[in-house]
This record gives structure tokens, sequence and C-alpha cells, in this order.
């Protein structure tokens, strides 16, 4: 018997269970590998290789995956014996690993290197011949953490002509049954058919098909899919320089309006890229996208109008939608995410631009254009361009999928300096100008202060001069905005709301622009989203590069596992992204940081301006967690001190000011974020309510949900509004804004007697004494988190809990179709955004009621 094989037959009672023993078997002549189908306690996949006598195993729960995106969790076990490959059965009930066992895949594996020396490094490169993986795969050893039993794997496909998509087709579902249970003989005749089949089907296979309500075939491999209510659009980064490597193509900047359309059964609505919806703005382009013949789908643009030598012309376009003659606008369309009910994003570039150019071919309008693109040298391009006068080009990888983000395989190269800053005040006019002399421009820095960047009076005409002083009258203020301002600089202040679209010569080293000319309002973006523009170097290469063979491939895919555990995400440098931090979800530290980067704008609304406390777990779920409310050695970008006046010697508590701060929270280790009830404006007066339903062991979700519909329903005959979110854990949290005028312990005392009141009235569902055993069967509504210092997890925070949910706002309508407190998760969570037609909160900002008609309802009297 091989040595390493003893661990396997400690393990097991061979008089009871049928698997085989740990005999000594004569190898192949090539080396075996198989996937066996486990359906013990938990369904995993046994993935085996055989090495050394023996086969090498790794529990991978979620099965292989062909798409190199998906990293799987592998859990390395004990070795087991040759003869184990061709073992299907039932393990019987009191064995190790009893239930029902099926060969899921089998065949030869060929290592890339030493075998050997790769699994003592923790870095196994090999190729799979089998009959439903093949292709080059990796499996990567993860640190060790302090306790953990057993080795941690992630079992990852390469890239290459076997490799998937998850979204086109996940081999665990699509080909779920055993590869044994046929002759030899059969097996050959099998194989050699499937061969001919396979060749056959080379020659012949479809590469389109047709779908109604598209005017033209889609890709076999387009994936169906749900038209999303809402969608992000990519981003490019601005670079230095354009890429020297293959694999780019190049279109026109444009210098309008980025523009989503969205069509569903002939309703079409155009959105601005933060939303808003601007279909009533131009009826003519919403009566051109209905024309195309799309059943459903959107299409991803730019709106522009051209000038007499077809440059786009901002300020024109900006006419044009104030003056509401949309006609000359032109819809140039440069990419089409869904199509006819069918998700198009993790297609090439390249693939689904073909389909969006044919089908502007096919219903032809001189509202909607195609954005060409070249396949030239992108230095060469920009030099042609900035000699035309364009703003400049937009660079992108032709083999990359469509993602909703800000990304390195979109990139933006400018022929001048541009870009928006916020308007802070404005000089008097001198000379014949009237009403303005000049605005006063700033941008926000990573802890939201807005600094002074110098003013700009060129290109305001007298129409833009009129409508500006209009719009500045209604923002007056007393006081500057800026941070930074010289004391020379005297004018008009106002409320820091309005953006402006600037083009200037050179920033000089006071952080001041220079020769700057105003080219309009930008009505598109929130003035807290801007900052210094700064370019990056051209940088990585993305997902979905060009394909490579033999060591300079290996040396590669090897150069990308070591990228992607120091990637940078939202300027925030990620060390260890590929340590998994989830066994249940397999989730990674990554995958936590990518979480946070698409949600920080929504998590951003509820931390912003309130003293904030983190649960960081620097081991991950099931390891060691603290929580930190002071700022200590914790120095984050994006995150500040922020003084507790009230009490003399107290250690400045912590506050998050931008989205990077929540992306560098992340980096070290943040999983949860919890918020004061009060703002930093005033924290002795807390701003709203929390009532945390709580419920005692084997309560069912439905019950909690009754429990809020009661609690909501008490809420309303006292006169106050109540909003609602999931725990991410077991509850339910009904939160009650009010306006600030009482105290820390009137307020607690307040939702005291509500729960108090709630427990008299109906003793058989609610309890007011925490502890489980006053909980069973009940649910504690916890006022105890409205005291001065208590938290609550943030809506939108992920939670530090198996499976990492999220704290996810609701409807109250929507409670009924609500499964658990857990159902959405930093996986699944974006699924449900993209379908919501408007925020569940939209009227939080707005309800600031008093509680003085409250306090009577209920015959509360506040201590005085």
């Amino acid at each position: 018997m091989v040595a390493s094989l003893e661990t396997y037959r400690k393990k097991r009672d061979f008089g009871a269970t049928p698997e085989p023993l740990p005999e000594k078997a004569k190898p192949g002549k090539s080396l075996a590998f198989v996937v066996q189908k486990h359906a013990a306690r938990q369904l995993h996949y046994d993935f085996r290789l055989e090495l050394d006598g023996a086969l090498k195993s790794w529990a991978v729960p979620k099965g292989p995956s062909l798409d190199p995106l998906q990293k799987r969790m592998a859990v390395h076990v004990e070795d087991h014996p040759l003869g184990y490959a061709n073992f299907e059965g039932v393990i019987p009930p009191g064995q190790y690993g009893a239930g029902s066992v099926i060969v899921w895949d089998r065949g030869r594996w060929s290592p890339i290197g030493d075998a050997r020396e790769g699994y003592r490094q923790g870095k196994l490169e090999f190729e799979l011949f089998g009959e439903k993986l093949s292709g080059r795969w990796a499996l990567v050893r993860m640190r060790r953490r302090d306790g953990e039993r057993q080795e941690h794997w992630l079992l990852m496909k390469e890239k290459d002509e076997a490799a998937k998509p998850s979204a086109a087709f996940d081999v665990v579902h699509a080909r779920p049954d055993s590869v044994l249970g046929r002759s030899k003989e059969a097996e050959a005749k099998e194989a050699g058919a499937k061969e001919t089949q396979a060749k056959n089907q080379r020659k012949t296979a479809p590469t389109q098909k047709v779908v109604q309500g598209c005017p033209v075939p889609l890709p076999a491999n387009a994936a169906r899919a749900k038209l999303p209510t809402a969608l992000s659009p990519q981003l490019a980064t601005l670079v230095t320089a354009a890429p020297s490597e293959p694999g780019w193509a190049y279109e026109v900047k444009f210098d309008g309006y980025r523009i989503l359309a969205r069509i569903d059964a002939q309703r079409v609505q155009l959105f601005t890229r933060n939303g808003h919806d601007w279909s009533a703005k131009m009826p003519a382009l919403v009566d051109a996208v209905a024309r195309l013949g799309l059943a459903s789908g959107w299409l991803d643009g730019e709106i522009v109008v051209l000038g007499d030598e077809g440059q786009s012309d901002f300020q024109a376009l900006q006419n044009a939608l104030d003056a509401e003659r949309s006609e000359a606008i032109r819809y140039f369309i440069f990419d089409l995410p869904y199509c006819a009910g069918y998700d198009l994003r993790e297609l090439p570039l390249a693939t689904r631009r073909e389909v969006l150019s044919q089908i502007l071919a096919h219903n032809k309008s001189e509202r909607l254009c195609f954005s060409e693109a070249f396949a030239a040298s992108g230095t060469e391009l920009l030099q042609a361009a900035c000699g035309l006068h364009l703003e400049g080009i937009i660079g992108k990888r032709v083999d990359a999928p469509y993602r909703s983000m800000r990304s390195r395989s979109w990139i933006k190269l400018k022929c001048t300096q541009r870009q928006e800053f916020v308007i802070g005040g404005y000089t008097d006019p001198k000379g014949a100008r009237t009403g303005i002399g000049a605005l006063l421009l700033g941008f926000h820095d990573e802890s939201g202060a807005l600094h002074y960047a110098g003013d700009v009076g060129t290109g305001l005409d007298e129409s833009t001069l009129r409508k500006l002083s209009k719009k500045l009258d209604g923002l007056a203020v007393a006081k500057p905005p800026f941070v930074g301002l010289p004391r020379t600089v005297k004018a008009h202040w106002v409320r820091p709301t309005l953006v402006a679209e600037v083009s200037y010569h050179e920033w000089t080293k006071s952080h001041r622009v220079r020769h700057a000319v105003f080219h309009g309002l930008r009505d598109d973006k929130p003035a807290a989203s801007v900052t210094q523009e700064v370019a990056a170097s051209p940088g990585l290469r993305t997902s979905g590069a060009a394909k490579k063979t033999g060591s300079k491939s290996r040396a590669s895919h090897a150069t990308a596992r070591k990228a992607s555990t120091s990637s940078v995400v939202a300027g925030v440098a990620i060390s260890h992204g590929e340590r998994v931090i989830d066994a249940k979800s397999a989730a990674t530290k990554f995958d936590l940081v990518r979480y946070y980067e698409r949600v920080a704008s929504r998590l951003l609304a509820q931390l912003l301006h309130r003293p904030v406390s983190m649960v960081r777990a620097p081991g991950g779920i099931g390891g060691e967690m603290f929580f930190q409310k002071h700022s200590e050695s914790l120095h984050i970008p994006g995150m500040r001190q922020l003084e507790d006046v009230s009490v003399p010697g107290a250690q400045p508590l912590l506050e998050v000011v931008s989205e990077a701060g929540i992306v560098g929270a992340a980096q070290y280790n943040v999983i949860e974020f919890h918020t004061w009830n009060a703002t930093r404006r005033n924290m002795e007066k807390p701003d709203r309510m929390v009532l945390d339903l709580d419920p005692g062991a084997k309560v069912p979700f439905e019950v909690i949900a009754q429990a809020a519909l009661l609690t909501k329903t008490l809420l309303g005959e006292i006169g106050l509004e109540s909003f609602l979110k999931t725990s991410g854990g077991k509850g339910l949290h009904v939160v009650v804004p009010i306006a600030p005028r009482y105290e820390w312990d009137t307020v607690k005392d307040f939702s005291k007697a509500i729960v108090l009141h709630l427990a008299r009235t109906i003793p058989q569902r609610f309890v007011a004494q925490s502890g489980a055993k006053h909980r069973v069967g009940r649910i504690f509504v916890d006022y105890l988190r409205n005291g001065r210092g208590a938290t609550t997890v943030a809506a939108y925070s992920a939670r530090a809990r198996p499976g990492l949910g999220v704290s996810t706002p609701l409807e109250w309508q929507e409670l009924d179709a609500v499964k658990s407190a857990d159902q959405w998760t930093i996986s699944n969570v974006f699924e449900r955004l993209d379908r919501l037609k408007h925020d569940p909160w939209q009227h939080y900002a707005t309800t600031r009621p008093t509680l003085t008609a409250a306090f009577r309802h209920l015959q509360f009297k506040p201590a005085k």
C-alpha cells in the first residue's frame, strides 16, 4: 500500500462501505484524473489527479467551472487509491462520506512543468483530457489561517479554446450525469461517433441563431436573460498614452452626453449615465430608436450636435436641449449590452458591435449613427484627431466583455486638458459684460473637501450669462464653500451643486487652471463626484486578452494570477485579493472589494456625515473579528477623524467621506459598516430611530415579516412614516426618520415605549426583554440601538456571516415576496438593483416629522 493512503484506510470500515481497499495498483501509461459527484451531507465534487501511485484529492463545493473568471474553492483532502477512479455507488449511513457517488468525468491529465514540485509549492498547472473537462487548468494553494485543519486551494480554468463564460454554459448543470455504465467496446464506438459528429459540427455548426424580436441573427452562444430595469454604463479610464500591444480598436471621443437607451415592447426610454430619464427632452430620438425593430434591449452611446465641419459641439447640444429642439441631435451608438431577450455583455466587444452595426444598417436613420472604430495605431489616430480639433479618442479591447464600472479595457486619450468642475461662486462683471464676470471653480479631494481651482470667464456668451445668473441667484450662500481659497479672492458665493465643463491649457503649481474656457453645464453628473482627473499610464492588460500558447502563455497566466493579488480598484491597491474570506460562498477578498466598488455610491449616501464603526475580519468569516470605531493607527484615504466634542478627551471617531474610503476599508479587511443615528452636524440630537426585529430561535421568516408590518401599522397610527430593510442576517430593520430636535435619552426612551406597547398589545408575537430565554418563539424589538454611540449596520453593507448577506432596502409592498433576511448577498444583490425602477427609500431624505404628535398618541412624557 502507498504510504500516503494510510489516512484513507483509517477513516473507513471496509466491511461496511463498498469503496475500494487501499491496495497498490499498477499505474497506467498516462496519468489519470477523475471528478466524482458526491451527494454527501452537502453535494460537492471530488477532483482527483493521479500522482505518485495515488489520487491527490480536493473537494470542490460548487464543482468545476469552464469560466476563467470563476475561481472555485477546493479543500484538500486525503489521498485516494487509484482504484477509486472507477468507483460508483452508495456509501451507507454512518460511514465516512455517506451518500451517493458517481463518476461525473474522467480521462487523463498532463502536468505543465514539474508536477511534484508544483504540488509541493502549491502552484500546480496542468492540462485535462476528459469527456467534460479539457484544456489548461491550475490549482493554487492559499495561505493557511490559524486554526484551519485543511488546506484551501483554488481550482481555476485558464483562458484557452475550451474556456466558456458561465453565463453561456455551466458545465455542472448542463451535463449532470455519470460518464460510466458502458462497456469498453461501447465507449470506443461512442467516442469514434462523437469525434465524427464533432468534426461535422465544426464544419456545419451554426454560429448564429434567429431570434424573434431582433431584425438580425444573434451569436449562437448568447445567453438568455431578462431585460434589467436599469443599467450602469461602462466607463473609460484616462491614460497618458495609447498602449503598444495589439487587440485595441479606437473610436472618436464625442463632445456630448452619454445616453443609454432601454427598449421594452416598443417603449423607449433614454437615460443619462446617472439614471435620469431624458426621454421627454428628445421625442424625435425616442421615435427613431423605436423604429429599429427591436422587441427589447439596451443601447449605449453618446448624443451630440454636429457643427458645420462635422465636429460635435457641446454648447450647441445644450442649446438644443434647453430649447427643446431635439431634431438636430444625433445618437452615436457604440455598444449593445442586451438584445431581444439575450444578455450580450459576456461576449467580446467585437461580436457585440458586429450585431449592432447590422441592426443599424437594417433600419437606417439619420438620427442613429454607428460609432465607427479604427484598428490603426492609437498614437497616430490621436495625432489625427487633435489635428481635426476633436476632443480625443476612446480605445477599447476588442475581446473584452461589457462591465458596468470604470475599466481598464476602455481608455480615453484627450487632445486638450478638459474636465468637470464644481461652481462655488462668481465675480462681478467688468466692462460691457452683465450679470457675471467669471465663475469660480473647484474639485473635491478624497475626503470630500472642495478645493479652489481658479476661475473661468471665457466662453460665456450673453445667452449663457442670462441662464447662469438665474440659476446662481437661487443658490446664494453667505460663506465660501472652498478650502485653500486665497484671501485676495472676492466673490458672491453659491451652494456648490452646479457642474461646469471646462477646458484649459495646464495646471499651475498651486493647482489652478490656466487659460480656461467654459463649454457648458453638465446636468448628468452630480457635483459630489467631481474630482481632479489624473491620467494613468497605459498599464496592465485586461481580461479578454489575446490568446497565447506555450511557455510564454504559462508565464502570462502566472503573472496574471500574481497581479490579481495586488490589483488597483478605485485608486486603492488591493493585496491578497485571492484569499477566500467565506467558505460557504467561496467568495474572495477581491469579490468583496469589487462589490463595494459597485455599490459605493449607494452605500456612501448612508455613511456620509455619520460616525461609523466597522467590523474587521482579517481571518475572514469564522476567524477573529473586531469592531473599530476610533481611528487609532488606521489611515485610509477617503476616511477622516471626527471629533467627539461632547466627551472631553475621547478618541476621535471615524467618518467615511468618499467612495475610495469604502474600497480602502475593504482592503483593510472591513466587512461591515455600522452608523450612528445622528450626523456630525448635530451629534447630540438623532435624526432617526431604528427598531431591530430580532427573532428568537425557530421563528420562521414569515412571522418576522408579519411583525414588521404590525410595527409599521403602529408607527403609522402615531403619525410616523417608516422605512424597511433586511438586516442581511436573521431579522428586519424598521427605520424611522425624525427631525433632530430631541436628545439621545428622549429618543431612546420613546423607542422603548413603542416596544413596550407592542409587547403589551400582542404578547404572543413580541417581547420587550432581550436574551434568548425571553425570545423563544417570539421577537424582541431591539430599541437599544437608539442610545448615544450605539450603531446599526448600514443599508447596502455586507454582513460578516456565512454567505456574505447584504442589508437591503425594501419597499413595504415587496415584503410578501421576501424569503429570508439574507436573501440578497454580494453575489446576487445587483440582479435586484438592476431591476429596480426607483429607489425603495426615495422619500427618506424628505421625511423628517417631529415627535410631538407621536408622544401625545402614546401618552409619552419626555424626562426633563
